[in-house]
């Protein structure tokens, strides 16, 4: 097994269809079944058991994964090597983080670095799943959550904090929740489970349970949109929805207060044009 057939086989064991190994890729499905057939064929193992739900890893499959990760931890620590010592402020650098956090600052940040280093071209991922640094699906991330992982470095950029807000119509419709009563009775807007899972249980200190959860979202700024379209009550950020004269603050003396870090593989700490856009979002956080 070669490095580019185990890439595409790690693409349909990940994914579990061809389609959505191919989107991964940026190959054709066909190309990505024909390579399946051809490496099932040179090894002389069934890989993967194909049912209506997708493709599933056979024994064979599973070992072949083992060896085909190994293969890839190899291919991006050799990729993070050679980058981590380019001394150039040229070249792409990927950037990983959310609809609400690009808004807030990280795309003004990465404006002023054009100015400086127009050379560095920004691939910007928004996307409210963590994205993986190890695998290179990003270079650096801005992220609420601090990293786990020995081999990733993260600093802290600020602490934000987060309210409960409705538009001024819901309150005409609905009156303000009475604090002793909490939210039962209301309408909410929260983020999926798989974003936010605290929100199915608690919003602004107070038990979901009782409430209706009319919509759930999984970005920050469709929260947003659904607050200002009177869909109900959420919990968004203060520092942007405070300023919103269509949204009305719920209990101003509760907060949800989180922490945002700047995340990068070590590896990558040592290559220029990294830590030129590192240094421009450490530099773009607004008071």
């Amino acid at each position: 097994m070669d490095w580019d057939d185990a890439r595409i086989y790690l693409g349909i064991y990940r994914a579990g269809t061809l389609r959505g190994a191919a989107a991964q890729l940026g190959i054709d499905q066909a190309t990505a079944g024909r390579r399946l057939a051809a490496l099932e064929a040179a090894l002389n193992a069934k890989l993967f058991l194909r049912t209506p739900s997708g493709y599933l890893p056979t024994p064979a499959g599973e070992a072949a994964a083992r060896s085909a990760l190994a293969m890839e931890e190899a291919a991006l620590a050799l990729q993070r090597e050679m980058q981590g010592i380019d001394n150039r402020l040229a070249g792409v650098v990927r950037v990983a983080t959310t609809d609400t956090l690009a808004v807030h600052f990280v795309m003004a940040a990465m404006a002023a670095l054009h100015a400086q280093h127009p050379e560095i071209r920004i691939e910007l991922t928004v996307d409210t799943a963590i994205t993986s640094l190890t695998r290179r699906e990003a270079d650096l991330a801005v992220r609420t959550l601090r990293p786990v992982e020995p081999d990733l470095v993260s600093r802290h950029l600020t602490r934000r904090a987060g309210g409960l807000f409705a538009s001024r119509a819901y309150i005409e419709r609905h009156g303000v929740p009475d604090v002793a009563a909490g939210l039962a009775g209301h309408d909410l807007v929260i983020f999926h489970p798989s974003v936010a899972p605290r929100q199915s249980r608690e919003l602004g200190g107070a038990p979901v349970a009782g409430a209706r959860i009319v919509m759930q979202v999984n970005t920050g700024m469709m929260l947003q949109e659904a607050v200002r379209a009177g869909l109900g009550i959420a919990e968004l950020p203060i520092h942007m929805a405070g300023a919103d004269p269509r949204l009305v603050r719920i209990w101003p003396e509760r907060e949800h207060r989180y922490d945002l870090y700047l995340v990068m593989h070590n590896d990558l700490s040592r290559s220029a044009r990294v830590r030129a856009v590192a240094d421009a979002i450490v530099t773009g956080v607004p008071p």
